[in-house]
């Protein structure tokens, strides 16, 4: 009986007094199925002789154990009943007493790095194999356009663990800045040993990440520290993170330094912070001004989140004359924020805006070709009502041309040329090769304009 208790334990992964306890409950609930059984019972067990005490009490009007005697049965007494349940208490316990031990064993683990294999992947989540428990990607946690094949192993950083009626739940991610801080603990060691220090983290998961880091002792670089021998270091977590750029920093406690600093590789001309500390406006040579904001912004905004403060960027031509930061010089004008993101399904870029809408690529530009076109009918509008009010200098039925000279105005197809005092019909010979000074939407407007009809197009 010792024998086969140990072996279990071993084959189940747990202790002995573990397995034991396990062994008594089932016991317990084995003996409660006979027929004449006391209605409480205590099983005792000698770990060495592996003798069992069944301690039978019977209980009273007020819940009161009273009438202690032993009750240990026989083993024929049992009988298949009481066998049958013994047999699947104990099956249930086992599994209450492993569950159990996994949430204790990853309960304390949220933070940490968890290498696990992918076995299975749909448009929900990813399972991750870790060995003796599985862990939960979700959709939201995992990096944009990362596809792993099934079988292939993968680190993540466990942020939650929970309890459920089927065992522990581990969620991780592939997103959590904790992974990046992780990963360079791995391949770092003085970052392991406390000498450097990650002070902060910005990431765009997928495209980009910056870090900061500080050293403790003065004689040890923590940027040449984290890229490594000819940046052995950081490649090792550029590999692991599929090719996600990282740019290391030096942590400043000086925020105008530090500002300057994280918005390398840029060069920067000068920081000026304003009083109460929340905004930096930053002043750049004119050809490190897009350099420094960034595809699509994504360098500013790493920099602002890595130091916290608002990061505003100007050229110095900029400043010289005097365009306010930002670029904008219109006042109360609302600048909306958002990124392009392909969509998973057809391919095509949207536009996820700050405030949680969406729209197409093809959606942007019908929206604006319709914005273009209501601007210049607005312009037709407001030429004809001058000309109603004769406050316009173009003669009755004439239009001005729009930003293209040789785009004919709705309405008006008739183009004239007031050099030559000749109008073109849009079947005439020099109808595309002559710049319109004026349109007309009847031959006749033209001609009491003063305006002569070009000769046959042959």
């Amino acid at each position: 009986m010792s024998e086969a208790i140990s072996l279990l334990a071993q084959e189940k992964g747990l202790s002995e007094d573990a397995l034991l306890h396990v062994l008594v409950d089932a016991l317990a609930s084995a003996y409660k199925r006979r027929p004449d059984a006391a209605d409480e019972v205590v099983v005792e067990v000698n770990p060495e002789t592996m003798d069992f005490t069944f301690i039978g009490y019977d209980v009273d009007e007020d819940g009161n154990w009273v009438n202690e005697r032993d009750d240990t049965p026989k083993k024929e007494e049992m009988g298949r009943i009481a066998a049958q349940t013994f047999r699947q208490v104990m099956s249930q316990r086992i599994r209450e007493v492993e569950s159990d031990r996994k949430f204790e064993e990853y309960a304390n683990r949220e933070g940490d790095i968890v290498t696990g294999i992918i076995q299975r992947t749909d448009a929900r989540y990813t399972l991750l194999d870790l060995g003796r428990a599985e862990a939960l990607l979700p959709q939201a946690e995992q990096v944009p356009f990362e596809r792993p094949d099934q079988g292939e192993r993968q680190k993540a950083y466990i942020v939650e663990v929970r309890r459920t009626p089927k065992g522990p739940q581990i969620v991780v991610s592939r997103t959590h800045p904790g992974l990046i801080k992780r990963l360079f603990e791995l391949e770092v060691p003085e970052i392991a040993d406390g000498i450097v220090e990650i002070k902060a983290c910005a990431r765009e998961p997928g495209h980009r990440t910056k870090i900061a880091v500080w050293s403790n002792d003065h004689n040890v670089d923590p940027v040449g520290a984290c890229v490594g021998a000819r940046g052995g270091r950081v490649r090792m977590v550029v590999n692991e993170m599929r090719g996600e750029k990282i740019d290391i920093v030096p942590f400043s406690e000086d925020i105008n330094d530090f500002v300057a600093k994280a918005l390398s590789p840029a060069k920067v001309t000068q920081v000026i912070i304003s009083d109460d500390g929340t905004q930096a406006d930053v002043i750049v040579p004119d050809h490190q001004l897009s350099l420094a904001i960034g595809r699509e912004g994504q360098n500013a905004r790493l920099a602002a989140r890595l130091t916290g403060v608002r990061v505003d960027i100007r050229s110095e031509t900029q400043l010289a004359e005097g365009i306010p930061s930002g670029g904008r010089d219109e006042e109360n004008v609302e600048y909306a924020d958002g990124q392009w993101v392909a969509n998973k399904e057809t391919g095509e870029m949207e536009w996820h805006a700050s405030d949680g809408s969406v729209i197409s690529e093809s959606a942007w530009q019908d929206q604006a070709a319709a914005e273009a076109a209501a601007q210049r009918q607005a312009n037709r509008d407001a030429e004809d009502a001058a000309a109603a009010a004769g406050e316009s200098e173009l003669p009755a039925g004439a239009h001005a041309p729009l930003e293209d000279p040789n785009e004919a105005p709705e309405g008006y197809p008739i183009k004239g040329n007031t050099d030559s005092m000749k109008f073109h019909m849009p079947d005439g010979r020099y109808y595309k090769v002559t710049v319109a000074e004026v349109w007309f939407d009847t031959e006749e407007s033209a001609a009491a304009a003063g305006y002569q009809k070009v000769g046959s197009p042959g």
